[in-house]
């Protein structure tokens, strides 16, 4: 099953248990792959750090999206997507496992991919996520 329709591998209905969850998902993407950032495990793609697990909180993962997009996932579920200070300002946002909002860290996840991907790559894709 693709991402786009709902991978589940590594899920349990729509929580994100862990980070091979997030992994699994991840994987699922064109040229994603695990490896490292600051020694810790992460999602890379293309030389960049999509998702780590660099969080100060083990139940939680960062994801690296844009500051407009963050803002809004404070707001909007503060009960997933939260921040310390050491995040404000910067484009990535600390995500708590097994709140039930896979499919959308999934989109975002995601969308994290097509903003850093090629033209070429993009116009495979579809559209931005």
């Amino acid at each position: 099953m693709s991402l786009r329709t709902g991978a589940r591998t590594g899920r349990q209905g729509d929580m994100l248990q862990d980070w091979n969850a997030v992994v699994a998902i991840g994987c699922t993407l064109p040229g994603v792959e695990p490896g490292t950032s600051y020694g810790r495990p992460a999602l890379r793609f293309r030389g960049k750090t999509l998702a780590s697990t660099t969080a100060p909180d083990p139940g939680s993962f960062v994801l690296h999206i844009g500051l407009d997009e963050k803002e809004i996932l404070l707001d909007t579920d503060p009960a997933t997507f939260w921040q310390t200070d050491h995040y404000d300002g910067w484009p990535a946002v600390l995500v708590r496992y097994g709140t039930g909002a896979g499919e959308r860290i999934a989109h975002l996840l995601a969308r994290a991919w097509w903003d850093r991907a090629t033209s070429a790559q993009r116009k495979a894709y579809g559209e931005r996520p």
